[in-house]
């Protein structure tokens, strides 16, 4: 069984990867099997302070014991979880586990900088250890078996939508990197790395980011602030059209599946150079939109 610690709680995700975890509950077809949370840490928050003690609370009756400082996990877990809501101190919150020699998951946004994004890949790949980050709803199940359904041809292009609700401070969480992140990494799930370039129109309601690609194929990204939070994709492919509603039920457990996994094999599921171009492109995604739409080349 692999010792997990787990850093921060100001985000539900705290909660919802412990039940799924440590199996808590009645609803056994989330419960993932192989990794249990032993020890975490409350921490601290500027971006949401107020949530941290009601998760504190259940974490308590969840029977986690729990610790004052971050360090004093180390030496007691075999990987860490990093769930700072707040991805600008991300590289700051990991770095004491990795210096450590501690794989890390790092909950989303995995770095709201190519600079802090990189950095946190350069030591990691120091330390020689593995570490990983990504949305859940890059492991939906519909996105997956879009992405490995070969009967349509060739993906040319796709357009992809979700919620984008915004940081409620500005300088943290910036723009897409708050929510539209999920988009975004379905957009990479379907597409795959690449994307040179994106315009940004940016309006009170939406965001509209659309890609290009090095190979010439096009994507877009829809984050929406205004009616429903549904997901969902429009694929463009050699053969078909097709329309595809993202469902959440199961993302959680799916996405868990691939973090237990990096921890049992020492092999991270997605390529950190992935995660990095996609804070590339909403680095560059919110630049455009604050410029009225000029086109932005990302930061390699």
């Amino acid at each position: 069984m692999i010792k997990l610690g787990m850093l921060d709680f100001d985000t539900s995700h705290c909660v919802a990867f412990t039940t799924r975890l440590n199996h808590i509950g009645n609803d056994k077809e989330q419960f993932v099997e192989g990794a249990k949370v032993v020890i975490a840490c409350p921490g601290e928050s500027k971006l949401s302070p107020e949530r941290i003690p009601g998760f504190t609370e259940q974490m308590k009756k969840f029977g986690v014991p729990l610790v004052e400082k971050p360090q004093e996990m180390i030496g007691r877990v075999d990987g860490m979880l990093i769930m700072s809501l707040d991805g600008t101190v991300h590289y700051e919150r990991a770095k004491p586990f990795l210096e450590a020699g501690i794989p890390c998951f790092i909950d989303k946004p995995y770095a709201c900088s190519v600079d802090d994004a990189k950095k946190m890949a350069e030591l990691a790949a120091k330390k020689k250890v593995p570490i990983f980050s990504s949305s859940s709803l890059r492991y939906a199940p519909e996105v997956v078996a879009s992405a490995a359904d070969p009967k349509p041809g060739k993906l040319q292009g796709c357009t992809v939508y979700g919620p984008a609700s915004l940081s409620p401070i500005p300088e943290r969480n910036p723009g897409l990197f708050h929510y539209g992140i999920h988009a975004v990494e379905i957009l990479y799930a379907l597409m795959g790395p690449g994307c040179q370039r994106v315009t940004c129109t940016h309006q009170k309601d939406v965001d509209v980011v659309t890609g290009t690609w090095k190979d010439g194929r096009v994507a877009t990204v829809r984050g929406n602030r205004r009616g429903p939070g549904a997901y969902g994709f429009t694929a463009f492919a050699e053969k078909s059209i097709t329309a595809v509603e993202v469902g959440t039920k199961f993302i959680y457990r799916e996405l868990l599946k691939k973090v237990v996994a990096m921890f049992q094999t020492g092999q991270a599921p997605l390529d950190i150079a992935e995660t990095i171009e996609m804070v590339a492109f909403m680095q560059a995604a919110n630049k455009s939109g604050a410029n009225h739409g000029v086109g932005e080349t990302l930061q390699r």
